[in-house]
């Protein structure tokens, strides 16, 4: 493997991580109290599983952003992807501050609504720069589509 693209990747993961760490944080605030009193679906999967499934979620994205990125950033079509990444990136970490840290469903479905647009739109440029990189973004925006109907319903039921 190439050197640039191996410390690319492992950037953006780093990148990736700390943003899921952040939520983390947000989350660790309520989980254990407003959360759990919360109605939820019958289908709701139990607490444990989520962080499991971000920490490979997270993983996944930042070796897709390292493959991007390493295809030069002065390429006008890697810019357009990088900055969709960013910019959900951004929505991913506030979504959890939102539903978590300020306790708030309705806002955090808004955002979390924002995100999976944002989401598609970056593997859109991801697959106009490499194809394999989008591929590594499929089980991120199915886990949104599971995330947002469950965001949802947490509202609805509330």
């Amino acid at each position: 493997m190439d050197k640039d693209l191996l410390i690319r990747i492992v950037l953006s993961i780093i990148i990736c991580l700390l943003v899921g760490t952040i939520g983390a944080l947000a989350t660790q605030s309520s989980i254990d109290t407003w959360y759990v009193g919360l109605m939820k679906p019958s289908w709701s999967p139990p607490n444990w599983i989520f962080a499991p499934v971000w920490i490979i979620l997270y993983i996944m994205m930042g070796i897709a952003a390292g493959i991007v990125w390493n295809r030069g950033f002065y390429h006008k079509w890697v810019k357009v992807a990088l900055y969709h990444f960013g910019f959900q990136l951004i929505l991913n970490g506030l979504w959890s501050i939102i539903f978590f840290g300020l306790e708030q469903p309705f806002f955090a479905l808004l955002t979390i609504c924002g995100l999976f647009i944002l989401v598609i739109l970056t593997i859109k440029w991801f697959k106009v720069v490499n194809r394999w990189s989008a591929a590594l973004l499929i089980p991120y925006i199915l886990w949104l589509a599971f995330a947002t109907a469950l965001n949802f319903e947490i509202w609805r039921l509330n």
